[in-house]
């Protein structure tokens, strides 16, 4: 797993709890101007893996090696306790953090949340809050960040607005992306690698070959499978193509 271009190697990463494994040998690596997805079933694991990765949970075994002053941005999901916070978008997202006037400035704009700024955080909706957390987590410029599960509370059509907004970000600041998520179907064109996940991992690759594997078809469904495969062929036979009439049909 040596690479010039890695961020973060982990290797043989174990957890274990309450008798069984909630990781197993799970190996993951991060480069630069990666985007990976890791998807999987409720319980498989994700988030443990994200808290070991970033350093919140030490693992029974396994290694992380991390790139010397590497700097990680972190979206966590939406919560109550964030969103009733008697505090302002602006002193929220600053709380903290070191930063200038001109870096709040680009993350405000990235991020579009010119017009709710000075808005307490208990007033936001979710689509809102998503991109708030968005752009605390950009504030200092990392060079990864790390998100779990963004779009888990929003609707359909917010759920596709932060993917785009996300893809945006990724595109323009050459950064790298670890991403918990769901929504394979609408990430896809975007994710450079999926990593199928159930304590340990089931399969990895890009996605078209994640969506013909076996195992992923067998976790998730062969709708899931069509879905991401006709998706694909739109997407690289008309790029312009705004119709979402596919992606309404999420597979939850």
């Amino acid at each position: 797993m040596n690479s010039l271009n890695a961020l973060i190697s982990a290797k043989n990463i174990n957890v274990f709890k309450n008798d069984k494994f909630i990781l197993q040998n799970v190996d993951v690596q991060i480069n630069k101007n990666d985007f990976i997805t890791i998807i999987g079933p409720n319980g498989a694991g994700k988030t443990m893996l994200l808290k070991c990765i970033m350093g919140f949970y030490k693992p029974d075994k396994g290694t992380i090696i991390k790139k010397e002053n590497l700097k990680i941005g972190y979206v966590p999901q939406s919560t109550n306790i964030i969103n009733t916070m008697p505090i302002n978008v602006k002193s929220f997202i600053t709380l903290r953090k070191k930063y200038d006037q001109l870096s709040l400035k680009q993350v405000v704009v990235e991020t579009k949340i010119g017009e709710i700024i000075n808005k307490q955080i208990s007033v936001l909706s979710g689509g809102e809050m998503q991109r708030v957390l968005l752009a605390r987590s950009l504030l200092n410029n990392p060079e990864l960040i790390i998100l779990d599960e963004p779009a888990q509370n929003l609707d359909i059509a917010g759920q596709m607005n932060f993917y785009e907004l996300l893809q945006s970000i990724y595109s323009k600041r050459k950064l790298s992306i670890l991403m918990v998520s769901h929504d394979l179907h609408l990430v896809m064109v975007s994710t450079k690698k999926v990593l199928c996940l159930s304590n340990h991992i089931c399969c990895s690759g890009k996605p078209q070959q994640i969506a013909q594997d076996p195992e992923f078809i067998s976790m998730f469904g062969k709708d899931m499978a069509n879905m991401m495969a006709v998706y694909q062929h739109n997407h690289n036979n008309n790029p312009n193509n705004n119709d979402n009439s596919l992606i309404g049909e999420k597979n939850n």
